[in-house]
């Protein structure tokens, strides 16, 4: 059995939050799938969490091979079935309501049993976007803080139907990369 709280994490969303979240649970050796519209969208992320790990590089707090298997846990596509049994999907999606419950719909009900999707919201009401899920208990907020791979901040946020299992968990594999 692994010590890790979870073996794998799927990111939907390559932007500066996405990228960066997929890039800290790939820093802490768990396999990461990063979701996004285009190829161009997910190569622009890759390149960024390479720019990200060539910094660290440079200034001496990340070897090269570590870069560089960072990188290679680091798997992209366009197709939400990505997230099919995964046992956590983090969302990072544009900031409105209804782009994340539409993300919240399409994704939940492809969850494994016990599978948790977290919202990256910084301002959206995750009880209204637990309410699109599949299984609102199985919902949090999980609101990193920018840039994602620097600042140790996490917030784990409730919703009214989350479920005390869930927020455990989430806690448990947010100080597991390194968060707090």
């Amino acid at each position: 059995m692994s010590s890790r709280p979870v073996d794998s994490v799927v990111v939907i969303g390559g932007g500066t939050m996405g990228n960066g979240i997929a890039q800290v649970f790939a820093q802490a050796g768990i396999d990461v799938t990063l979701i996004d519209r285009t190829p161009a969208d997910l190569e622009r992320a890759l390149a960024a969490v390479r720019s990200s790990l060539g910094r660290l590089v440079s200034k001496g707090k990340l070897d090269q091979t570590d870069a560089d298997a960072t990188v290679g846990r680091s798997a992209t596509t366009t197709g939400y079935a990505a997230a099919t049994g995964a046992p956590l999907v983090i969302e990072a999606v544009f900031e409105r309501l209804d782009v994340k419950q539409e993300v919240a719909r399409t994704v939940t009900p492809l969850l494994g049993g016990d599978g948790i999707f977290a919202s990256n919201t910084s301002s959206i009401s995750v009880t209204a976007l637990a309410a699109a899920a599949a299984r609102p208990e199985r919902v949090l907020g999980m609101h990193f803080f920018n840039p994602v791979p620097v600042l140790q901040l996490v917030e784990v946020v409730r919703a009214e139907q989350t479920s005390d299992d869930v927020v455990e968990r989430v806690t448990k594999i947010a100080r597991f990369v390194g968060k707090s």
